[in-house]
């Protein structure tokens, strides 16, 4: 029995408060195909990050650092697109949502789910902007507002989010009325139930012109049979629960066990209650307790044979710290989170950061890799609204994900390694052992700025042509020659090399 009480308390809190919200089955009865519809309780995720809630106190400390460092390290994404007009499109929108981005990096870390939704917003709804053309907005819908997402159970595709918002209002927000909004690709519906004021309608609909649901659904670490994600918190809760719950101990036990006791052996209690403390043991009523006070008692008076001392418990934060430090690496391994996010005071943090940046670097691009297509999504969207909404039209929806480095480079160890790769393809190809443009190819994943030997384009010239415009400049300065006719040697070059 008490195996099992110990069981339950250990499990944690997430996994008890995650509850199914809906889901859909097809085929036979033996092997049913499940879609599940479970949630992270998304109050509790937030306690943990906010350490406010009591029963973590001492042990949830260790989410935030989990979550921003993750963050941190991920950024935030730029859209890259073929076409110039659609480009500046979404430089200028998303430039402006930044801030956004990472926030909802930092929700969907940490709740599992982040809800995005896009709106046009038309000219004088707003003095603060100034329009030269349709905006188009980002607003965020909290997770907890998403009560379903309607999906086709065969195919798996979204047919419309369910949001769910509470609203007061009244003298001291005493009235409450529910509001029901049904996004769908075709239709917005819109109900509500409850204390309704008077003048506000309890059903709308608005026909969707856009063609498709502008919702996007963030989530972490999601499964093919899930509709939500997971958080990165649940994993290690049940291991800041125990943290918490060790230290407590620890420290009350400290707290009990830290003031010393006095120890007195004496012969004579009367004599020595006399002197010491002036209380007559004859004086005092029956079941009366003498009064005694340590207090300005600097010196006390024994007689031989006589000994005062103090008994001094041992503290049990020491016997303690063993199973904290096991549980602080059990959060560093299950979070994979490295030690030196935790701070530098953890001693072998300082030594090995460098081999600690090696599986966070994986985990960071796991991270990007899983949010990309949401993001390709939202620049889809953002794209079409646009056109949609009046501005000029593009080319293409299409977009590429583009990331910033996860750490910087270490400029002087790059310039060493460049000048030592130079050398040795130097002198491979003075050697006879490569050619020129296999140096060039090998040498371009060290220099960005190098273009391919023979370039696509025929406005830009390719790294061939490079190298025989610097070659003939070099000639003409060192002849003293003018620079005319530059264009007129590369093609004989050229054609003597294609001739050759």
């Amino acid at each position: 029995m008490a195996k099992t009480k110990w069981l339950k308390k250990a499990i944690g809190e997430i996994s008890k408060l995650l509850a199914p919200v809906a889901s859909f089955s097809f085929g036979s009865s033996a092997a049913p195909y499940a879609l599940k519809s479970q949630k992270v309780n998304y109050e509790l995720t937030k306690q943990l990050y906010k350490n406010i809630h009591d029963d973590y106190k001492l042990g949830a400390a260790f989410a935030r650092p989990v979550i921003d460092t993750c963050v941190g390290f991920m950024g935030t994404p730029t859209l890259r697109s073929e076409d110039e007009d659609a480009q500046a499109v979404l430089d200028d929108h998303f430039g402006r949502w930044t801030g956004r981005f990472l926030a909802a990096t930092r929700n969907c870390l940490r709740d599992g789910d982040h809800f995005f939704r896009l709106v046009r917003v038309d000219e004088g709804q707003s003095k603060l902007y100034k329009q030269t053309g349709p905006r188009i907005d980002l607003r965020v819908i909290p997770a907890g507002q998403i009560k379903d997402i309607e999906t086709d159970p065969v195919t798996g595709d979204i047919l419309a989010y369910v949001r769910e918002v509470k609203v007061r209002w009244g003298p001291e927000k005493r009235k409450e009325y529910v509001v029901t909004e049904r996004i769908a690709a075709d239709m917005t519906e819109i109900k509500r139930e409850g204390d309704v004021p008077p003048n506000v309608d309890k059903k709308e609909e608005h026909p969707n012109h856009w063609g498709f649901i502008p919702v996007v659904h963030f989530k972490n670490e999601a499964e093919e049979d899930e509709l939500y994600g997971s958080s990165d918190l649940e994993p290690i809760e049940p291991f800041m629960k125990a943290y918490h719950d060790v230290m407590l101990h620890a420290m009350q036990g400290s707290k009990l066990h830290s003031t010393p006791k006095m120890k007195l052996k004496v012969k004579d209690v009367k004599s020595f209650l006399l002197y010491n403390f002036g209380v007559d043991l004859d004086k005092l009523k029956p079941g009366e307790k003498p009064s005694i006070s340590l207090e300005g008692r600097e010196i006390l008076i024994l007689k031989d044979d006589e000994e005062a001392g103090f008994i001094e418990v041992k503290s049990p934060t020491g016997a303690a710290e063993t199973l904290l430090k096991f549980l602080f690496y059990c959060i560093v391994d299950v979070s994979q989170t490295p030690e030196f996010a935790f701070g530098t005071h953890v001693k072998s943090s300082n030594a090995s950061v460098q081999e600690q940046m090696t599986p966070l670097i994986r985990k960071i691009q796991r991270k990007r890799g899983q949010f990309e297509e949401q993001y390709q999504l939202l620049g889809r969207m953002l794209l079409s609204m646009w056109e949609q909404s009046g501005g000029y039209s593009v080319d293409t929806y299409d977009t590429v994900v583009d990331w910033d480095e996860i750490t910087e480079k270490d400029k002087k160890a790059l310039a060493e390694t460049l000048e030592r790769v130079v050398k040795a393809l130097s002198q491979a190809v003075q050697d006879g052992l490569m050619g020129l443009e296999s140096a060039v190819e090998f040498l371009q994943q060290y220099v960005p700025t190098m273009m391919n030997w023979i370039s696509d384009d025929p406005e830009t010239p390719g790294e061939r042509e490079r190298i025989i415009r610097t070659l003939i400049m070099r000639r003409r300065l060192e002849d003293g020659e003018g620079l005319k006719d530059e264009g007129k040697a590369i093609d004989e070059l050229l054609g003597n090399e294609g001739a050759a």
